[in-house]
């Protein structure tokens, strides 16, 4: 080691040896770089990346090996062989090149390393080609254990400098791969170098074709700076574009492509930006949505080019008319959302959304005519709706949905409980979904009675949902979503195949009757279900009574009378439901064949304190007797209802005065108790007994 401290201190001109290291690190540094853009590249422009790698790092070596020849001090130096000083060059510069292709082939084999000691030989073979070609009076000794020192210490700094770049483990690798490559030619260079012994004899001075240290120094130096210059030059000109590059790969991320607004993904970075900057201020942040109206009839009746040009017409417009510190992107489809300005007071708010609507407004000139759209505006504030920005969206994103629903053209602000509300509706949509198959559904039975005798004469089936965790849920929750899903089909099918299997049992032969929703009524494969649970559980048709709302018939009248003949050549009866509710058209009395009507029971509730509810009753009794179409009424919870039933004339009733919805084990002790007094107390014959009817309903 001190051996290697006294040649370099001693031996070299200071100078030149300073030369030397910053040519060597400026090209350590380019070949580092250049080698890790090697490794990034696919294609051809590899091997062009590759070329220039290896000529920057061959010419490193070189030209630091001969500025540190021109170092060394030695009154025995008489110049240097061109041809193999040119020789060397090109040997450095393709053992260089073969090791950095080596190394560039895999990603994560040794074959890494492998390149690396390639690139340290080379190293040694362009050192050692270049001490041939330096001429001197005398005899050059070198030490071999001086010399295999040097090679072994080249090649292991290049193999540790080819791994830094290839296999990183911090982002300070660059940097240890920069350093080893600069240990390896220095080590290689200087142990090399201390292990020279010249031994001086009289040669003569005048060798033909000798190149002198003064040229060797303009030829390296000029060459070196060629080489480093015009890397440079090329690595700028690739960085520049890969910036350029970058950005608009950026811009098409965070843009959308027929807009030129940001996008979502833009949106959420500068929306978190902005709550961060002030979410210790006393200001609150405003997100609105604004979602337009009737684009799609646009689209239908001008076409898509035209709806492409209204949406660049309002987010043009729209950008425009912001303010200071206010930002607009598109949510996706028709819907934008603009990011207001820190708010102070709640008039900025309703300002803000009486200027989006009025811009979206403006008509866009589209071949000669006015094309006009509306908005409905969603917004929420930061931090009484949301805690962070998706939250915020989303909320904003709800209250537009409301807005839409409630007409369009109207700014809402976001409702907690409504919200709160709309996500437990769409979590129990989700739960109804295997309601069904996980056996959650119960029928429970409400008696029905004869007005006169008090006779059981059917009861009224109620669906009943047994939810795990919600327990007994009331079908109101969950019936309209179960229309709106069209899951009624398969719950309504399974009702009626359930209700009829139970009524087959009984020994009470009273007569069932189901509840039709509108979506089962427009299924024309409804019949085929109602035929094969009547002959899947032997239950008479007769005994067999649907209920049928007018409002499942006024969607396609001619559809329903249809269905409804079709139920009726099975045998079994029709009924309308809550009359006097909903459209009831007498129209509908007349061109429908049914067998029952049922007075709504909000009617009945207000009996003996509403003259109108009165009236009602008494007029719905005295047509259905001019049909001679049978009266039910429902809600009877009082013997005055059921006294001021009696002396109007009405049939049969329902309601709490003659039992609660009860399970099936409770409804056939009724069932069967109602059969006992019936034997035992049998009713004068005045009249033939009504028959007996159990209504199965889903709602």
């Amino acid at each position: 080691m001190l051996t290697v401290l006294s040649c370099i201190a001693f031996e070299h001109d200071p100078l030149f040896v300073a030369l030397a290291v910053i040519i060597l690190t400026v090209g350590a540094v380019l070949t580092m770089r250049l080698f890790a853009r090697v490794r990034r590249t696919q294609g051809d422009l590899k091997y062009l990346w590759l070329l220039l790698s290896g000529l920057i790092a061959g010419g490193t070596i070189w030209s630091t090996h001969f500025v540190a020849m021109i170092a060394y001090k030695s009154p025995f130096i008489l110049g240097y062989d061109l041809k193999l000083t040119a020789f060397s060059l090109v040997i450095a510069i393709a053992g260089t090149t073969a090791g950095l292709l080596v190394s560039s082939i895999s990603q994560r084999s040794a074959l890494i390393e492998v390149g690396g000691v390639i690139f340290g030989a080379s190293i040694a073979a362009m050192h050692f080609i270049g001490i041939k070609a330096l001429q001197i009076s005398g005899i050059m000794m070198l030490s071999t254990p001086f010399v295999v020192v040097s090679v072994v210490l080249a090649c292991v700094f290049c193999l540790i400098a080819s791994s830094r770049v290839a296999r990183p483990v911090t982002r300070y690798c660059k940097y240890g791969a920069v350093l080893s490559l600069i240990l390896a030619v220095a080590s290689l260079h200087f142990v090399a170098m201390a292990g020279v012994e010249i031994l001086p004899l009289r040669l003569d001075g005048s060798v033909k074709d000798l190149v002198s240290n003064q040229l060797i120094g303009i030829s390296v130096v000029f060459t070196m700076s060629v080489l480093l210059l015009s890397a440079m030059i090329t690595y700028s000109i690739d960085s520049a574009n890969s910036q350029v590059a970058e950005s608009r790969v950026n811009h098409i991320t965070h843009h959308d492509p027929l807009t030129g607004l940001p996008n979502r993904r833009a949106l959420d970075r500068h929306l978190d930006s902005f709550l961060t900057r002030y979410a210790a201020d006393n200001a609150r942040v405003v997100v609105l949505n604004c979602s337009l109206s009737r684009f799609k009839e646009v689209n239908e009746v001008h076409g898509h080019a035209c709806g492409d040009a209204l949406l660049r017409h309002v987010a043009k417009h729209l950008s425009e008319n912001l303010e200071a510190d206010e930002y607009i992107a598109r949510n996706g489809g028709v819907e934008f959302v603009i990011v207001g300005k820190p708010v102070y007071y709640r008039g900025y708010i309703l300002d803000l959304c009486k200027r989006i609507q009025k811009t979206v407004a403006q008509p866009l000139l589209w071949q000669g005519e006015e094309i006009r759209v509306s908005c409905s505006v969603g917004y929420a504030n930061y931090p009484d709706h949301a805690s962070s920005g998706a939250q915020l969206i989303e909320a904003a994103e709800r209250a537009v949905h409301r807005a839409k629903a409630a007409g369009g053209n109207a700014a809402l602000c976001y409702d907690v409980e409504l919200d709160q509300q709309t996500r437990e509706r769409s979590a129990l949509a989700m739960d109804l979904r295997n309601a069904l198959k996980n056996g959650e559904f119960e029928l429970y039975y409400q008696l029905q009675n004869d007005v006169m005798t008090r006779e059981v004469t059917g009861t009224e089936v109620l669906l009943r949902w047994n939810h795990p965790q919600r327990g007994m849920i009331p079908p109101f929750e969950f019936i309209p979503i179960a229309e709106e899903t069209g899951q009624i089909r398969e719950i309504g099918a399974w009702i009626i195949r359930t209700a009829c299997r139970e009524a087959a049992s009984w020994d009470n032969r009273v007569k069932i009757a189901v509840n039709v929703a509108p979506v089962q009524l427009a299924d024309s494969s409804f019949p085929d279900i109602v035929a094969h649970a009547l002959k899947e559980s032997g239950l008479s048709p007769e005994r067999l009574e649907l209920e049928i709302t007018e409002t499942g018939i006024i969607a396609d009248t001619s559809h329903a009378l249809q269905i409804i003949h079709q139920l009726k050549r099975l045998g079994i009866r029709i009924a309308m439901d809550d009359f006097g509710t909903g459209y009831s058209s007498l129209a509908t009395l007349q061109a429908f064949p049914f067998d029952k009507i049922k007075i709504d029971r909000e009617f009945v509730k207000d009996l003996g304190g509403n003259k109108q509810s009165e009236a009602i009753i008494k007029a719905t009794i005295i047509l259905g007797e001019s049909l001679n179409i049978p009266v039910l009424a429902e809600g009877v919870e009082t013997e005055d209802h059921l006294g001021f039933l009696a002396s109007q004339g009405c049939n049969e009733v329902q309601g709490f005065l003659f039992g609660r919805p009860m399970p099936v084990a409770d409804v056939r002790r009724a069932l069967m108790a109602s059969t006992a007094i019936r034997v035992e107390e049998p009713v004068p014959p005045a009249e033939p007994a009504q028959d007996m009817t159990l209504i199965s309903k889903v709602a």
